[in-house]
């Protein structure tokens, strides 16, 4: 590495909040495949391995995150709001924000067809960093790079996920009310294999409430919560 690519490197280093080390790890996690297959000389591996293992380290630390941060969050809010972060689309926006690909190292052909700019390019890049970081420093370096570069994603998109839903909603409020729990048992299947209609009943306490359709049982079943908390609300059963 030469110095001009060493004080490359260590501003991008500052620009993310952590000190190497082994500067030799953020380096390989910005080489292209394209590149190495040009470069076979070169000591160093293409940043795929560590693709790989950032992939891991990224799904841990936005997990870890998500789960102390918000208490109340329950399980889809939670998964939804890691997709938001966990994707192509978020982690290359973040490399954009970083010229992460003003550092990348790509072959003569990947440079032509615009590879410092490619989605995927940036996101897998994205992701040989955090592992560089957890490499060298540890878990803990790890979580303070992404609380640093993506955990305000991570928050913006759990705040978009959406809230309880009809089943959960009915569950909570029959309980409450009646001290049971609604049931919902599967009427009928209408239509060919690729293209059927469910239709479902929601009971509560033994006794048929409303149905609901859908183009899979869980969403018959959701049509049917919903239903229900409309009939129970206007019969005075609970609340409106």
């Amino acid at each position: 590495m030469d110095d001009s690519r060493r004080q490359a490197l260590e501003g991008l280093a500052n620009e993310i909040g952590y000190e190497f080390k082994d500067l030799n790890l953020l380096n390989q996690s910005l080489h292209h495949s394209s590149w190495v297959h040009e470069h076979p000389d070169e000591a160093q591996g293409s940043n795929e391995r560590l693709e790989f293992l950032g992939d891991a380290v990224l799904e841990l630390v936005i997990t870890e995150h998500l789960y102390h941060r918000f208490m109340e969050a329950n399980e889809g809010q939670l998964s939804k709001a890691r997709s938001g972060v966990v994707n192509e689309t978020r982690l290359a926006a973040t490399a954009r924000e970083l010229n992460l690909g003003g550092y990348l190292l790509l072959g003569k052909g990947e440079e032509g067809q615009g590879g410092r700019d490619k989605p995927s390019i940036l996101a897998d890049a994205m992701e040989a960093l955090l592992a560089a970081v957890y490499l060298d420093g540890g878990l803990e370096s790890a979580r303070r790079v992404f609380v640093e570069l993506l955990a305000g994603a991570a928050e913006r998109s759990l705040s978009r996920a959406p809230k309880r839903d009809f089943k959960t909603r009915l569950q909570e409020e029959v309980q409450e009310a009646l001290h049971v729990t609604p049931r919902y048992k599967l009427l009928e299947t209408s239509g060919p294999d690729h293209d059927k209609t469910f239709y479902v009943a929601c009971l509560v306490d033994g006794e048929p409430v409303s149905q609901g359709t859908g183009k899979s049982k869980k969403e018959a079943e959701q049509d049917a919560a919903r239903s229900s908390l409309e009939a129970l609300r206007q019969a005075g059963t609970l609340p409106a």
